[in-house]
């Protein structure tokens, strides 16, 4: 089964050293029934009288010490082996949906039935931990009920077939009830993540400020209570549920198991058995009915934890769309031709409403474009289908005169530098902040320090306790906060340091004070110089800075030229350019 292919992915090795205890380990309770039945055989033929004490029994007693030394050794080992399967099954799910959810589409991100699907293979998987105790011991029952039940046989089957009668009930009705919960966990899952982000919006950093001033926490407190009272109402009920009915199939397996004791009591009464034998069937019936209703527990058991992993796998059934073909060329080094959009028309998935419609448009190399526009006109989805997080609805997007479709993602992405609105604040240190835009060069200091030179950076750097290793941000001890100028620093350091042929900036001033955003205007040139740049910007004092600017309306380009020429003509750039400018006279 996929679910247990995982788990022997995760430690091959100590799987089989497991599985290899886990039998030996169910043969140690049959050979103390067996050497308990012999000692007490003996102490009765002695009480008896009939024979003195055989030279044997004190080696019978040495070896039920031994078989007992053996099984609480050998416990103790499989514990320790699954605990350690356990540890690197967590590690193995946690990288495999890590690496998984990464190749996934931005489209995917902006679906809450992926988050739905994500969130129950992220937690369920990891939290299945213990499917990995569940085989080991259904092993381990399965040996020990099949020796003990070849014992029973041959002294009768009508027995075994009582216990197993007795048992059968509860096992159909705990399978029933392992399928219920999992459909309920599987409904719960939108509330669920309801729940886990009211729990971290309550106990933030990044809320507090506004959960104080506006009175919000007795809000966000009732509304998780009445959250989790629903969950909570309809855990019961089920629960309620499975104890009225597991309670009536526990009352059948101890009729059928005092049935088959009773039984073998009346046959040694009668003189059929003697007090070994009566000893060594009390010993197997205990331990066949014990595993053999342990037995049809794991199986449900496991029955119910592959329903979770379920999740797990069906995440893995998701395929990213926007993908590397088969025979892709390697993008472009130098740019030669630049880009071209050809009659490209995009619909967000899930959506009627075209956001770029039937758009034409050529960036040449080096170029340097501003995006206009109201916020809804398109800006940000012209920057999500050049950088290929999206292909065209229908039209297409060449580099060179090449559809981007037929360049290698990777290596086109490497071209690619962006520093988006909402940038990452990466919660390490800073020297891994500024190598995140180009994780080959984290040791490699030299760099690191010149593109934070280049953006700034240094100075935010430089006066703090430990520099470029200080720990940033509140998450982690020892960490210090930054403003959020100082985090922007760090995100135009990341641009220089990934000198791509393509730069796109969104914002990139808008958590700058005045005097840091005149500092990068005077870098901009410096940062920019022989590249590609989308801008995107509602400051015009940004924005005039490019080459050329375009007027995003409706999905289409309604002025194109550059801040003079718009200027010139008076129309909706120039009616912008002047109601912003109106606010500072």
């Amino acid at each position: 089964p996929p679910g247990l292919r995982i788990v022997w992915e995760s430690g091959p090795g100590v799987a089989a050293a497991g599985l290899v205890l886990q039998v030996l380990s169910a043969l140690v309770p049959i050979g103390i029934a067996a050497v308990s039945a012999a000692i007490i055989g003996e102490v009765a033929a002695v009480v008896k009288g009939k024979e003195p004490l055989s030279p044997h029994f004190w080696w019978l007693v040495a070896a039920e010490f031994g078989l007992a030394l053996s099984g609480a050794i050998l416990s103790r080992t499989i514990d320790y082996c699954d605990n350690i399967l356990a540890d690197r099954f967590i590690r193995h799910v946690s990288i495999k949906v890590m690496a998984h959810a990464s190749r996934l589409d931005l489209e995917c991100y902006e679906d809450p039935e992926f988050y739905d699907k994500l969130e129950r293979a992220r937690v369920q998987a990891t939290d299945r931990v213990s499917m990995i105790q569940a085989v080991g011991r259904t092993l381990q029952q399965f040996v020990t009920a099949l020796t003990f039940s070849v014992s029973i046989c041959l002294f009768s089957p009508w027995i075994l077939l009582l216990l197993i009668a007795g048992v059968l009930p509860a096992f159909l009705g705990e399978s029933h009830f392992a399928f219920l919960g999992y459909a309920l966990r599987f409904r719960q899952t939108p509330v669920r993540r309801q729940l886990d982000y009211l729990r971290v919006l309550g106990a933030s950093k990044e809320s507090a400020k506004e959960l104080k001033l506006f009175g919000l926490s007795s809000h966000l407190t009732h509304r998780y209570a009445q959250l989790s009272d629903e969950i909570y109402e309809q855990d019961v009920f089920l629960l309620r549920r499975k104890l009225f009915a597991t309670g009536l199939f526990s009352l059948l397996s101890a009729t059928a198991y005092y049935g088959a004791y009773a039984f073998v009591i009346y046959r040694t009464i009668h003189g059929a058995l003697t007090i070994k034998d009566l000893v060594y069937l009390a010993a197997a019936i205990a331990g066949a009915s014990s595993n053999i209703q342990q037995l049809f527990s794991s199986f449900t058991g496991i029955a119910d934890q592959s329903l979770f992993l379920t999740d797990f796998l069906n995440l893995f059934a998701v395929e990213p769309k926007v993908k590397t073909k088969p025979n892709a060329i390697p993008a472009p080094r130098p740019i030669r031709q630049g880009f071209e959009f050809d009659r490209v028309t995009f619909t967000y998935p899930g959506t009627s409403r075209a956001v770029l419609e039937d758009l034409n448009l050529r960036i040449e190399p080096g170029q340097r474009i501003a995006l206009v526009g109201e916020n809804g006109q398109g800006k940000t989805t012209i920057v999500k289908l050049i950088t290929r997080l999206y292909d065209p609805t229908s039209g297409r997007i060449l580099l060179d005169g090449v559809d981007l479709r037929d360049y290698d993602l990777e290596d086109l992405h490497r071209e690619i530098a962006v520093i988006f609105q909402d940038f990452m604040r990466y919660e390490m240190t800073g020297r891994e902040n500024i190598a995140m835009g180009k994780i080959e060069e984290l040791n490699n200091f030299s760099r690191i320090a010149a593109a934070a030179r280049k953006s700034l950076a240094d100075a935010v750097l430089l006066r703090l306790p430990h520099r470029y290793e200080q720990m940033l941000g509140r998450r982690f001890e020892g960490g210090v906060d930054l403003s959020g100028g100082e985090w922007q620093k760090l995100a135009l350091a990341r641009a220089y340091l990934r000198d791509a042929q393509l730069l796109v900036l969104d914002e990139p001033t808008a958590s700058l004070d005045a005097r840091s955003e005149r500092e990068v205007f005077e870098r901009f040139s410096e940062l920019t110089t022989g590249k590609t740049a989308l801008l995107i910007s509602h400051r015009f004092s940004t924005v005039r800075m490019a080459d050329r600017i375009l007027v995003l309306e409706g999905g289409r380009i309604v002025e194109d030229g550059c801040h003079s020429e718009l200027m010139a003509r008076g129309e909706r750039y120039s009616k912008m350019f002047e109601l912003q400018a109106s606010n500072y006279r």
